[in-house]
């Protein structure tokens, strides 16, 4: 029991992170310096799925979920398994991905856009 509800954490985890690579640029607008965050998160992906590496999650909930006497994730991972085909179809996979770099780039020209036209504070004499 305690390795499946482990199991299950670091799915919504994995979740969790595939939601902040598609929209943590926006965080960045309120919070500018979580952009270095964000570009390691976007890296890891372009990685991920550019050069097909696999990723710690899955090795983590797959441990987990062979603990708790389950079979673990496809070898095609926590997308293909939990995602593709199930909240969009496999023909609509190329579109998602355009999709999700399309929200990526907006959200960091936003956050370019937003700091650029930001009025800068005026030091007044004497200040630190």
């Amino acid at each position: 029991m305690p390795y499946r509800v482990l199991a299950d954490g670091i799915a919504v985890l994995h979740l969790l992170f595939l939601l902040y690579l598609t929209f943590g640029g926006f965080i960045a607008w309120r919070w500018p310096r979580t952009v270095v965050l964000h570009l390691a998160a976007v890296g890891w992906g372009l990685a991920s799925v550019g050069l097909g590496l696999w990723c710690p999650l899955t090795d983590a909930e797959n441990w987990a979920r062979h603990r708790a006497g389950e079979a673990g994730l496809p070898s095609t991972g926590f997308i293909d398994h939990y995602l593709t085909g199930v909240i969009y179809p496999d023909s609509a996979l190329g579109l998602v991905r355009g999709l999700v770099a399309a929200v990526v780039v907006a959200s960091w020209v936003g956050l370019w856009w937003r700091v650029r036209t930001r009025p800068r504070r005026r030091r007044v004499a004497g200040s630190r």
